[in-house]
């Protein structure tokens, strides 16, 4: 099977919903192209003719090999505390350097093909699709490739992502420490200036990714540094040092799932590093790697949805309980449609974002090399950052849940034979787990929206009002827009909710404008020192950030739909599934706010 030649969805998508006209010109001002491309179209079909070769190495090999992998596991642990890769993950190295898929997206001066983002996350899905361990162990390569490129100095990128684009090393984010997981400010690794200006990191960081890749960016606190995120500072170690192990691998996690992916202790004893970026700004910097790793879960996420549909709905046409496939039972068959709408406007979603993404990273990598961006290269930085800020959360959380909930359901549509290890699915659910928790739990997601819708209402409490006047039914009468009109609709019911709920949780007084002063003044002056109505308000973060999900989902199909008459139907099919969903969290607010 061809993960792109034979997915009619992802073929539409890829050709109508990554907004090609806005981002081909940031990476090709000009025709013809160095690499001779005349047009437009002609690059996109190159881009096409690139997914159908990936395609079929994830809907072929890749997909084949998941199962051997799964059982065999992705590295073992030496003596010395190295790692050696099995030779199912050694296999598929060779295959992706072969397909040059390290050096997809990377500037061609480092040896790359300096193409668009957004057809390295394309790929990117198919392989997770295919096997969320192996997405993930590959992803680890182009992410600190984009990292160094990014915060690394000249000498470090020059040596390094020449390597990492042949496949001769990869990296790995050292955040967690035992002791200190969501809550990074508590880290005790220590980092000790040197007179070379080096220094010594000591201390220890567990479930690592990737800890075996080659190097690691590290955070941890200078001697004498502040408490807290304003003293954490990045360093790059490498794992090898004058020929000897820089730091060591001393465990390698036995998880209930991804076994095809490493997950390690790392400890540091004297370990030589190099500071990356200034000192005391290192959680900034790991943001910028957490919040695309953000990104990429949600693409994990659909290609685990399409990988558990894709048996579910197989099996069922196949397998007949009293006298008829069970794909055709009414209850089954309305799961069924249910949990498909769920797939495809999750996935309508992810690729629209794609594009935001796409655009706002690489505005930003210009920005950072010193580049001066243009005035249209302004607005457009502007708007996407914003559009990836408020999405980032969203898709992490969404695309999480979405992947535990309907790979379980997939289970289910096996019966007792989706338990089996004989099927597919029980795997593909265990892997479901990993997309749950890493990068910040799906909690840690919710307070992550919580936090930035509050702080956007609180900002200007006027012009939320006014927004809700904006969107109230009456307002929206001359708007011809249908799918739009549809969506101001349910964005007036939601805004006066949460209107209600936040002044229920935080404010006493009279009219709606007058609370809102009120609580412009609070949330800079006792918002978070007040913790009993801080809690309180937390208490909806997920309920929140669900219906926010619910309406930028219902957008982005609106947007489609306006754009082409065959997308009605989905938006159509969204729409009827979570009007309920809405209903029911306006009712959980109004009884426990």
């Amino acid at each position: 099977m061809n993960y792109y030649s034979d997915s009619p969805e992802w073929k539409y998508l890829f050709n109508h919903a990554v907004e090609w006209d806005e981002i081909i010109p940031l990476y090709f001002p000009s025709f013809p192209t160095s690499s001779g491309f005349k047009s437009k179209e002609e690059l996109i079909r190159f881009f096409e003719q690139l997914l159908e070769t990936t395609g079929k190495w994830a809907g072929e090999t890749l997909r084949e090999r998941a199962k051997t992998l799964d059982e065999t596991g992705c590295a073992t642990l030496n003596a010395n505390g190295s790692v050696s890769l099995t030779e199912p993950m050694l296999k598929t190295y060779e295959e992706a350097r072969g397909l040059e898929i390290f050096g997809t997206t990377m500037r061609e001066s480092h040896g790359g093909m300096g193409l668009p983002l957004s057809v390295g996350m394309f790929a990117f899905e198919q392989i997770a699709r295919a096997c969320v361990s192996t997405s993930t162990q590959l992803g680890f390569f182009t992410s600190m490739a984009d990292m160094l490129e990014r915060f690394a100095d000249e000498e470090t990128k020059n040596r390094l992502i020449p390597k990492i684009i042949r496949g001769e090393t990869s990296g790995s984010m050292c955040l967690t420490e035992p002791d200190a997981g969501s809550d990074v400010g508590a880290l005790r690794t220590s980092a000790t200036p040197m007179p070379d200006g080096t220094y010594l990191l000591n201390g220890t960081k567990c479930f690592i990714t990737n800890a075996g890749g080659g190097f690691g960016l590290i955070l941890a606190r200078i001697d004498g540094a502040p408490a807290g995120l304003s003293g954490i500072s990045l360093f790059l170690a490498e794992e090898k040092h004058e020929g000897r192990q820089n730091y060591r691998i001393t465990k390698i996690e036995e998880k209930m799932g991804m076994h095809g992916s490493m997950t390690c202790e790392v400890v540091y004893e004297n370990t030589h590093a190099r500071l990356v970026g200034e000192a005391h700004g290192g959680f900034r910097i790991m943001l910028h790697l957490m919040n695309e790793a953000r990104i990429s879960v949600g693409l994990q996420s659909i290609g685990g949805i399409e990988a558990a549909l894709e048996r579910a709905r197989s099996y069922a046409e196949v397998r007949t309980q009293f006298g008829k496939p069970i794909s055709t039972l009414p209850l089954f068959k309305r799961n069924l449609e249910d949990w498909f709408t769920e797939q495809d406007a999750f996935r309508a979603f992810m690729a629209d974002t794609i594009s935001s993404f796409d655009i706002f990273q690489h505005l930003d990598l210009k920005s950072r090399r010193g580049e001066i961006l243009s005035e249209h290269e302004s607005r457009l930085f502007k708007k996407h950052q914003e559009i990836v800020r408020a999405r980032t959360p969203l898709v992490k959380y969404t695309g999480a849940e979405t992947y535990a909930i309907l790979s379980t359901k997939a289970i289910q549509a096996f019966g007792g034979y989706g338990y089996m290890k004989e099927y597919e699915v029980e795997r593909i659910h265990r892997d479901c787990f990993g997309a749950l928790l890493y990068e910040g739990t799906s909690q840690i997601q919710s307070l992550m929206a919580l936090k930035d819708h509050i702080k956007k209402v609180m900002k200007n409490p006027g012009r939320f009002v006014q927004s809700m006047v904006g969107t109230h039914p009456i307002g929206t009468l001359i708007e011809k827009n249908e799918f739009k009109k549809t969506y101001l609709q349910l964005q007036h019911e939601f805004q006066r909710n949460l209107a209600t709920l936040i002044l229920n949780c935080f404010s006493p007084g009279s009219g709606l404008l007058e609370k809102l002063t009120h609580l412009n003044d609070y949330f800079h002056r006792e918002f978070w020192t007040d913790m009993e109505k801080l809690e309180r308000m937390m208490t909806h973060s997920e309920t929140l950030c669900q219906a926010l999900s619910h309406l930028e989902i219902i957008k982005v199909l609106g947007k489609q739909a306006a754009r082409d008459a065959q997308r009605r139907e989905l938006f159509e099919r969204y729409l009827l599934l979570v009007k309920p969903r809405l209903a029911s969290i306006y009712k959980d607010w109004e009884l426990r706010a």
